[in-house]
């Protein structure tokens, strides 16, 4: 008699855990927060109310590298459906197994690619067959990287270009944001991206903690009359979370009197854009002279400091083309890392201007 209540006890038991069914509801990309990997829909075919927990793997899928494991607390579970969130399952028991995992109850998973695994367990009955649901999902910048300087097609006249880009957006998704540079040579008659993936670099630099890299002087000498493309790639650590467009640009010989050939310099305009230039306490600047003005006034404006003026000074001009190597003295202070606007006023009030971040000392 006791074997026989005990088989049918396991019975119900049996029948009840394969009674419940689970969809995690996670958005397959965009930007997800930890919470969001708590939206799961359970329907329960059982004619009594049961208890269930959840156990959540967080992978990162190309590694296969576990980052997150969480058991949720008991849900009881009546017949129907019930939609969880994140509410629902807290307190959660978290093991943190990557430090890019953000701890806290809301906050933002680091950009990447992964694979979210959930068991569910029916108190008092089979742990649903050992099965697991596995979710592939990925978490993209909103804004990826974006080139900067040299421009699109831009003609050089130095062979070791500075080159900046603007970091991908919103920066709180990297916990351990890099990047990756890469610069190749475009052969004849070959698209600017299937350059980038198919050709050997000419200059890879890895792991960059700043969003600008000078050409290294021991690197391979760009050529005059080449055609060269270049693309940046944001990370999180060592996973892929964006990649800019592919920019191109070419070298030419440098004309007398216009600076060193490993001098850039760059154009003034009338309209702020995204254009950033890395400098130490000499901008050199391009400016196209199309007034009478012999002479122009200039200002150096702290823009983190309540658009303080820090400098002025007198910029000589000829008509036409002017590159101008605007020297700050060391009495006035600025502070590496800090963003400044230059700008110069002509004759028919027209301010051309850029925004600088001051690096070092060159």
């Amino acid at each position: 008699m006791k074997r026989t209540l005990c088989l049918v006890m396991l019975l119900l038991a049996l029948r009840a855990g394969a009674q419940v069914s689970m969809m995690p509801q996670v958005p397959p990309a965009g930007v997800i927060l930890k919470a969001q990997l708590w939206n799961i829909l359970l329907v329960s075919a059982a004619d009594r109310p049961v208890k269930v927990t959840i156990t959540l793997r967080l992978l990162d899928a190309q590694q296969s590298q576990p980052l997150l494991t969480g058991i949720t607390k008991s849900i009881v579970l009546a017949k129907g459906a019930k939609q969880l969130q994140a509410a629902d399952v807290m307190p959660v028991q978290y093991e943190y197994l990557s430090p890019n995992i953000d701890r806290s109850v809301n906050g933002f998973l680091p950009a990447g690619q992964y694979t979210a695994c959930y068991s569910l367990h029916v108190e008092g009955g089979k742990d649903y067959n050992h099965r697991e649901d596995c979710i592939p999902f990925t978490i993209e910048a909103v804004s990826p990287p974006m080139l900067n300087l040299p421009e699109n097609g831009a003609v050089l006249e130095s062979r070791q270009p500075q080159f900046t880009w603007l970091p991908p957006a919103p920066v709180n998704l990297f916990s351990q944001l890099n990047y990756e540079m890469l610069l190749t040579e475009v052969h004849s008659g070959q698209p600017a991206p299937e350059a980038i993936q198919q050709n050997l670099p000419v200059l890879r630099l890895t792991r960059l903690r700043e969003n600008y890299a000078n050409y290294p002087s021991s690197a391979v000498k760009l050529d005059t009359g080449k055609v060269y493309a270049w693309s940046v790639i944001a990370k999180n650590g060592e996973q892929f979370a964006a990649q800019t467009e592919v920019w191109t640009f070419t070298i030419t010989t440098p004309k007398a009197g216009h600076g060193s050939s490993n001098t850039v310099y760059t154009r003034l305009r009338r309209e702020l854009d995204g254009n950033v230039l890395y400098a130490a306490r000499v901008l050199n600047v391009d400016y196209t002279n199309e007034t009478a003005d012999s002479a122009v006034r200039y200002e150096v404006i702290a823009l983190e400091e309540g658009n303080k003026a820090v400098h002025t000074g007198t910029l000589e001009l000829k008509r036409g083309g002017n590159r101008l190597d605007v020297a700050i003295p060391q009495r006035v202070s600025l502070r590496k890392g800090a963003s400044y606007l230059f700008r110069l006023l002509n004759g028919r009030s027209e301010y051309w201007q850029l925004k600088f971040v001051y690096q070092s000392e060159k």
